[in-house]
């Protein structure tokens, strides 16, 4: 592929214009408009098209003049039917497999274990497409002005463009309260609106039919896959609604002649009703949602979409400024992005994340796929299921913290229902109690081991995910919740406690079979398996802090809360070793020229928080060492996931540096990654946890409060420091903050909203006063219950490491006593 040309000498003069001009503009009078906007449509290319989602229906919509295309998914639509896909063989041969890891016959043991572990049924069912409707219109070959975007504000897609000498407007959205998508057709001369509607799918059990001359329906099956049966059945009706002219059809289109406007309303339902039944009338549901969508106009139904829409996404503001960038196109903007100066870029891909969040989890549905709910492929990458060794939960990052709390609960949900299949799986594979998971799920809630065992054998998919579950309590303060969850957190736990075993050289307590996630060091013959990996034994600490911590609260199981601390006090440190890294296995095996795109055993610095600057220093420094080694470019999801490493770091200027090698057109980077002309993240191919994760590391740049405070600024690039305002973003503990302004890398303002009360300790690049003189010098731990953190165990650090710990930017710490419900506000300079 050729290297796009990414700055031109007239942009030159341009940057060096802007640099200059944004130092001291205020931002709020600057900042570019939230939308994603193009002079060109999408061809044929399906990561051009622009997404919508209501978190029931994602339609992907192209834009094209002649012959439009909308591209539909349904949240239930997937291959399969309920299933189980457990190896209970893998009971019989775990002592085995057990002992020939610890012999180091670490490929021998990965090869029974692919016989006796991963699942000889379904591994994994697929996320399937409902579809595409097109829309033909005659003598629209030859046209000018175009024109499309989609507008991050309202939710709501717009192409426009002339042909003749009339001008041709549509919209399109997928309604939240109507659970339909609605396009409207215009334009500025009447009897102008002529087309053929008709529809198409992959699906091969699908039929088409045209009704009453007006609606054009589809209905069929899904397919089977790996044995299972399809068993969800779908419905799809579109009605048309044309204002004058004629409404004619055939058997499977609908013809619109001379109208002076058109809305069309599709409603699409299946049968399923949760991952043990699909008994559900598709039909019945599928003609509601259309007669009680029908009866408004487009107008009233834009209405109540927006107001929907906005409850959620206008809870968050960023501002960072903006430059004369910001007036390119959205995908010229992307081109350019690494040679010029376009803070405004950031927010509209900050935004975008939220965004694709708010359209694709709702409470109710289903969580977000590898894809989100987008998808065109009867067989996707991956099966656009739910990869639970870290994608699923990167989805969920930015959830808590940029105020979408509510949109957790589909993948809570999720939790919940396999830690009920997962007793099973638990049981019969491994004779545990609890419940557990491997790498992967799927809409029906699939625990066994799929893929191999390279990838499979991995035994955390219960453990990190529960631990979401425990994350919403810490920044909501709901105990009714907490204590709904709390059997999830101790299935959890017990499932560890029954699976360690002691290791035979280092006698910890070690989960084995065990693997760091997609990685084989050369020392295990290219195996994938060890025992006692730094990532699971990080997940396990956590597993017991937090139901330990949850148990406390409750005031409940208080003999398990004490197995639970002796147990904990067996497990592996974490190990510095001879590069001065962390390592990722027991033995100290790590090449420092591993550029793995995994890299899990910093799980420990984010999303935990075991690895601190201010508590463990030594792993803080062996951390950096790791991502150096690591280095920066890669797929699309690690990349996301080192800005938010690099924000750990305290490290801005590198974070921003990921940033910029994510906001980077496809196939510019060698490695791989990058971005769609859409702004989908690209693994290759389109994975959306990238959006999000990057999304959580901008967060985690201005404000972070896993570490015992709420920590202001702790990784604001240079690019960034001239000023900027953030409002809306929570933090653990129950606090908003409704407001934080800065100016030369220096908060001006802050305004914090306590929902629970509690102490508030901030963490400053400079100092801060209050009008009421509250604020005062923190001393001693946080008092406030929220913030209390386990203590790191100690690492075991190697002779032959060189330690060096990173010099940090001073800061200065305060307490604030707060009330629940009471504002507070505080103000800085230099």
């Amino acid at each position: 592929m050729a290297r796009p040309i990414l700055i031109t000498i007239l942009f030159s003069t341009l940057i060096v214009g802007s640099i200059h001009a944004q130092t001291k503009e205020s931002p709020s009078k600057s900042a570019s408009s939230l939308k994603l906007w193009y002079n060109k449509p999408s061809g044929k290319v399906w990561e051009n098209a622009l997404p919508l989602g209501n978190g029931r229906l994602g339609a992907m919509v192209y834009g094209n003049v002649e012959t439009e295309t909308i591209q539909m998914n349904e949240h239930t639509l997937w291959s399969g039917g309920p299933n189980r896909n457990d190896n209970p063989s893998s009971l019989d041969s775990l002592e085995s497999i057990r002992k020939l890891i610890f012999e180091g016959k670490q490929k021998q043991a990965e090869q029974l274990a692919n016989k006796v572990i991963i699942s000889r049924q379904s591994h994994g069912q697929m996320f399937e497409p409902a579809g595409e409707l097109h829309l033909t219109f005659p003598g629209h070959e030859k046209y000018s002005n175009y024109y499309r975007e989609l507008d991050l504000e309202r939710a709501v897609t717009k192409t426009s463009y002339t042909a003749g000498d009339i001008t041709y407007t549509r919209e399109t959205l997928t309604s939240f309260p109507d659970r339909v998508i609605v396009v409207r057709l215009t334009a500025d001369k009447p009897r102008s609106i002529s087309f053929t509607a008709s529809y198409s799918s992959p699906q091969s059990k699908v039929k088409v039919n045209s009704i009453q001359s007006k609606q054009l329906c589809f209905a069929g099956t899904t397919i089977d896959h790996e044995g299972v049966k399809g068993m969800v059945r779908y419905m799809g009706v579109a009605e048309f609604k044309p204002e004058g002219g004629t409404l004619t059809s055939s058997d499977s289109t609908i013809s619109v002649g001379n109208a002076n406007a058109v809305t069309i309303y599709v409603s699409i339902a299946t049968n399923f009703n949760n991952y043990e039944d699909v008994s559900g009338d598709e039909n019945a549901r599928a003609i509601s949602y259309l007669n009680k969508a029908k009866r408004k106009t487009f107008s009233e139904i834009l209405k109540g979409h927006i107001a929907a829409y906005e409850k959620y996404f206008n809870r968050v503001k960023l501002d960072l400024g903006t430059s004369p960038a910001a007036e390119l196109p959205t995908d010229e903007r992307l081109r350019n992005f690494n040679s010029t100066v376009d803070p405004a870029f950031v927010v509209l891909y900050y935004q975008f994340g939220r965004y694709l969040l708010i359209s694709s989890s709702q409470p109710g549905g289903q969580p977000a796929n590898l894809q989100g709910i987008w998808n065109s492929r009867l067989r996707p990458a991956w099966d656009s299921k739910y990869t639970i060794n870290i994608n699923a939960q990167m989805n969920y990052w930015p959830a808590e913290k940029t105020n979408l709390s509510e949109l957790h609960e589909p993948f809570i949900r999720m939790v919940q229902e396999m830690a009920i299949t997962g007793q099973k799986t638990a049981k019969n594979m491994y004779g545990a109690r609890g419940w557990m998971a491997h790498h992967n799920t799927d809409i029906w809630r699939a625990t066994g081991a799929v893929d191999g065992a390279f990838w499979g054998a991995w035994s955390n998919g219960g453990g990190w995910p529960s631990l979401h579950l425990w994350e919403h309590y810490l920044y909501t303060g709901d105990e009714v919740f907490l204590k709904s969850i709390y059997p999830v957190l101790k299935g959890a736990a017990q499932f560890y406690v029954d699976f360690l075993v002691e290791h035979p050289t280092f006698h910890y307590l070690v989960v084995n079979p065990d693997e760091s996630p997609e990685n084989a060091p050369k020392a295990h013959q290219g195996s994938s398996l060890d025992a006692g990996v730094t990532m699971t034994n990080q997940i396990v600490f956590d597993v017991f802090s937090t139901t330990i911590r949850a148990a406390e609260i409750l005031n409940t199981d208080k003999a398990f809360i004490d197995t639970l601390i002796k147990t904990r006090n067996r497990l592996a440190p974490m190990h510095i070793g001879q590069h001065a890294q962390v390592q990722e296995w027991l033995d100290d095996i790590d090449d420092p020229k591993d550029n793995h795109r995994h890299v899990s055993h910093l799980y420990g610095l984010f999303p935990s928080n075991q690895i601190s600057p201010y508590r463990t220093p030594a792993l803080f420094g062996a951390a950096r060492n790791t991502l150096l080694h690591r280095g920066d470019v890669s797929t699309g999801w690690s990349m996301g996931w080192k800005v938010n490493w690099w924000a750990r770091m305290q490290d801005g200027d590198h974070a921003y540096k990921l940033i910029q090698s994510q906001l980077t057109p496809l196939g510019v980077n060698k490695e791989g990654g990058g971005t769609y002309n859409n702004l989908f993240d690209a693994h290759p191919p389109f994975q959306i946890d990238g959006n999000f994760g990057c999304t959580s590391g901008i967060t985690e740049m201005l404000v972070q409060s896993a570490d015992g405070a709420v920590h202001l600024l702790p990784a604001l690039p240079n690019v960034w420091k001239a000023n900027g305002t953030i409002s809306g973003i929570r933090v653990i503990g129950g606090f908003e903050i409704l407001e934080l302004k800065w100016e030369d890398g220096k908060i001006l303002k802050l305004v914090v909203r306590s929902k629970l009360g509690g102490n508030l300790r901030l963490r400053s690049p400079n100092a801060l006063k209050s009008p009421d003189s509250i604020l005062k010098l923190a001393s001693g731990h946080n008092s406030n219950p929220f913030y209390q953190v386990p203590v790191t165990p100690d690492p075991v650090v190697s002779a032959k490491a060189t330690l060096k710990i990173p010099s940090l930017l001073s800061t200065v710490v305060f307490d604030v006593p707060t009330q629940a419900g009471k504002v507070y506000s505080f103000y800085g300079g230099n």
